[in-house]
């Protein structure tokens, strides 16, 4: 099994970005602990960030063509890309929707996703542990069908 592991915009200043609310790991360190946890699992991971939404979508598109399933934390379009949405519907793959905060608990606007319809669930408030709940949801998910 294969799965694309997407991350959006401003990720890539994990570690050093609003370390209260985002915690200290780097991408690189969630990206580490993935690759372990596929590894026990079985399964092999892609990954790819991005600040453009453009090249989310094609990400999202190319993965329709040799992975299994997509794990994604789309940050901020989270809130406000009908793109990305009509993206994952379109290629019909299942997704997982992670966020390292509770989104749900922060302001307002953040409490609304776009993608959430269209993904077999969403974990969110955990920090890295999400991504980590969300790849073993991911691969249950698609073994079990």
């Amino acid at each position: 099994m294969k799965f694309l592991v997407l991350h959006g915009p401003n990720l890539n200043l994990l570690g050093k970005r609003e370390p209260a609310i985002y915690g200290s790991q780097t991408l690189a360190d969630i990206n580490a602990s993935l690759e372990m946890l596929s590894s026990e699992l079985g399964c092999v991971l892609s990954f790819f960030q991005s600040n453009s939404e453009g090249e989310l979508i094609d990400a999202i598109q190319a993965a329709a063509v040799d992975c299994h399933g997509i794990l994604i934390n789309p940050a901020a379009y989270t809130h406000t890309s009908i793109a990305i949405r009509d993206a994952l519907s379109a290629v019909g793959l299942p997704s997982v929707e992670v966020h390292l905060s509770n989104i749900h608990s922060r302001e307002t606007f953040r409490h609304t996703s776009m993608l959430a319809p269209v993904a077999i669930g969403q974990i969110c408030g955990f920090g890295r542990d999400s991504y980590l709940l969300g790849l073993r949801a991911l691969f249950n998910h698609v073994k079990n069908k």
